[in-house]
């Protein structure tokens, strides 16, 4: 079986306080909280911008050893520069991981997230960019333009040790195709859609039974297998989590307080 990084993307959510954070939990104490019941988050915060070294030294202090960050590449670099090395895409992204490299044998994959205008006809441009990653740190990359499906995507990827985001998102293909020797999957849903974000609001129980089936020809093939989760998949990430955990038959892990129980 194995090694699973489950957590969420993001933690300092407004909504979570009194259903995960306790009521009046300072904020610089959320993470510790956070990181002593899921092993793993994506950082959506350096998708705006590279965070200042005292930060990063913070999240690493903030938590133990066998913890993992997910940062997510910013914007100014994926969006902006649309990778284009002629643009500065080199540099800043040097930038970008030398601070996030602040965090030890915490940094986890870093999460390239493309644009959905960024399609197939501009797969050269990728492939320089990939071309000039270090090897200080593990990628995954997310596609999010149809174009990218194909064969052809996964020799790429395989060709530079890099994995294939698989994703639960709107009208995009859900799949599992192994590229290096770990899976990134991430549970998104559709942005916006619900009001409230502090407890789950649908039944995702089939999807997730869809994923564990597909997950299963890989199990003993994928030594690491990171999965984070989002409000917008079912109205609260932690719930979703711990629904999934039941699922797989992993350990589920709750905060020490009373949690809000759940809407179904």
């Amino acid at each position: 079986m194995p090694i699973w990084y489950l957590g969420t993307m993001g933690f300092a959510y407004q909504a979570w306080i009194g259903v995960f954070y306790p009521a009046g939990m300072p904020r610089r104490q959320v993470l510790a909280h956070y990181s002593q019941v899921f092993n793993t988050v994506e950082l959506d915060t350096t998708f705006y911008g590279t965070p200042r070294e005292t930060t990063v030294r913070r999240w690493a202090d903030s938590t133990p050893d066998h913890f993992r960050f997910c940062p997510k590449v910013p914007r100014e670099i994926t969006h902006e520069a649309a990778l284009d090395l002629d643009r500065g895409a080199a540099e800043l992204m040097d930038a970008f991981l030398e601070t996030m490299t602040l965090l030890g044998q915490r940094l986890g994959p870093v999460l390239i997230q493309l644009p959905p205008g960024f399609s197939m006809a501009q797969s050269p441009q990728l492939e320089r960019f990939l071309s000039h990653l270090p090897p200080t740190a593990r990628y995954a990359v997310e596609f999010r333009h149809r174009s990218w499906y194909t064969a052809r995507t996964a020799d790429l990827l395989r060709a530079h040790d890099i994995a294939w985001v698989s994703l639960d998102y709107l009208k995009l293909p859900r799949q599992i195709v192994p590229t290096t020797d770990f899976l990134y999957i991430r549970w998104i849903g559709q942005h916006g859609r619900f009001e409230q974000r502090g407890r789950e609001e649908i039944d995702v129980s089939p999807q997730l039974a869809w994923w564990w089936e597909e997950l299963q020809p890989h199990l003993d093939q994928v030594p690491v297998i990171y999965g984070l989760f989002n409000d917008d998949f079912a109205g609260y990430a932690p719930g979703s989590l711990n629904q999934f955990q039941a699922v797989a038959g992993l350990p589920v892990t709750r905060p020490e307080f009373a949690e809000q129980g759940r809407l179904l």
